[in-house]
């Protein structure tokens, strides 16, 4: 014969201290979207500077680039040959002394994806990121990036 055996269990024990009440977690629900409200825009707006501040860390590798290239060339490239100088030599006869290696391995990229442009401004350059909106002008952190203006941010 087989015994069969009952279990009783207490309906208090199944409301234990671990338990939350549904106000409880609606006020905990409440306290934690109040701190992503305040906390995220701080932190979204610390990343925008964050590139900013790594587009800026960009344009003074293509600077250092654009010296090397002067260095061995005694001039800077022209705006139509823009940075693509600095990868491979546009004119063979009017830059001799182009290094054997490139000055740049690949084409620079800002944070936002698009490519920096490069203006020669007599014997200087300026280098511009179209910066977070991908599009030129723009005020605040949507404004343009420009070497050498780059330094003050």
């Amino acid at each position: 014969m087989s015994k069969v055996y009952h279990i009783s269990v207490k309906k208090e024990s199944m409301r234990g201290k671990n338990a939350f009440s549904l106000i409880e977690l609606l006020v905990v629900i409440l306290i934690l979207g109040l701190l992503v409200g305040l906390v995220a825009p701080k932190v979204i707006g610390q990343g925008t500077q964050a590139q900013i501040k790594l587009t800026c860390t960009q344009m003074g590798s293509i600077k250092e680039a654009l010296k090397m290239f002067k260095l061995d060339n005694g001039k800077y490239p022209d705006t139509d040959e823009g940075i693509e100088a600095l990868i491979k030599n546009p004119n063979p006869d009017k830059y001799p002394n182009y290094s054997a290696s490139p000055y740049l391995e690949k084409m620079p990229k800002d944070p936002w994806g698009k490519y920096f442009t490069y203006i020669k401004t007599g014997k200087d350059f300026k280098i511009i990121s179209l910066g977070p909106d991908r599009a030129e002008g723009g005020s605040g952190e949507d404004a343009d990036i420009e070497y050498p203006k780059c330094s003050d941010k």
